[in-house]
């Protein structure tokens, strides 16, 4: 079953955050939080508009699914030669993948050497077999929340199904008990309570880029609109 990245009114809008919606909505309009210092910051740690944090901000559009183990599953289909259905069992199975890495939020915070574990994303590109044409991932949360990125910057090394941070499974205000972790993007790409994952040839907008956020999201080029 295909779907796109525009939000679902009848389940995610009656619960959001219209205020957080409506402020980062404004920022993109009026560009909040750019810098125009890109070039200066190539090759360094910290982008450029960010602050240093030693907590996890909470961030959310006021859904957060509680999920028990047993209910939850991830659906990967589209351009692929072999779609997935995979039970929690199903991803315990999976070969396990540590990694350590730095995130970068859109709102300005970034937080250092973060250690996930999970399922690397090398792996499930491995399992389903993306076709030829397949351009773009298109990723939805059990909170009906949705992304896109292109399929290269889902194919990064770096890339995980994380189920555990510093050792410990992911809660439920992170996005537990599974979520998307893209580093090298700014963090709205790394999906909480991951679903769904559709392999697409075109484009297609999720939650926040339909509200004038870039599509893209690299962190040292400031791509936080567009």
């Amino acid at each position: 079953m295909a779907f796109d990245g525009t939000d679902d009114r009848s389940g995610m809008a009656g619960a959001v955050k219209q205020k957080l919606i409506d402020t980062k909505e404004k920022w993109a309009r009026e560009g909040r939080l750019l810098t125009g210092m890109a070039a200066e910051h190539r090759g360094r740690r910290l982008p450029p508009g960010q602050r240093l944090t030693q907590d996890w901000p909470i961030l959310d559009l006021g859904t957060r699914p509680n999920l028990a183990l047993a209910d939850w599953q991830l659906t990967v289909g589209g351009l692929i030669d072999n779609p997935v259905t995979w039970r929690w069992r199903d991803l315990a199975r999976q070969p396990r993948f540590t990694q350590v890495s730095d995130i970068h939020c859109v709102t300005a915070w970034s937080r250092y050497d973060n250690h996930w574990e999970g399922v690397s994303a090398k792996h499930l590109l491995a399992v389903v077999r993306p076709r030829a044409e397949a351009k773009f991932v298109i990723f939805r949360g059990y909170d009906s929340y949705a992304t896109n990125l292109p399929l290269a910057a889902f194919a990064d090394d770096d890339v995980l199904l994380a189920t555990k941070w510093e050792g410990k499974p992911i809660s439920r205000e992170h996005g537990g008990p599974v979520r998307v972790i893209v580093p090298k993007l700014y963090f709205w790409k790394s999906t909480k309570w991951v679903r769904h994952i559709w392999f697409s040839d075109k484009d297609s907008k999720g939650f926040w880029e339909a509200r004038g956020y870039h599509s893209n999201g690299d962190p040292w080029r400031e791509q936080r609109y567009g």
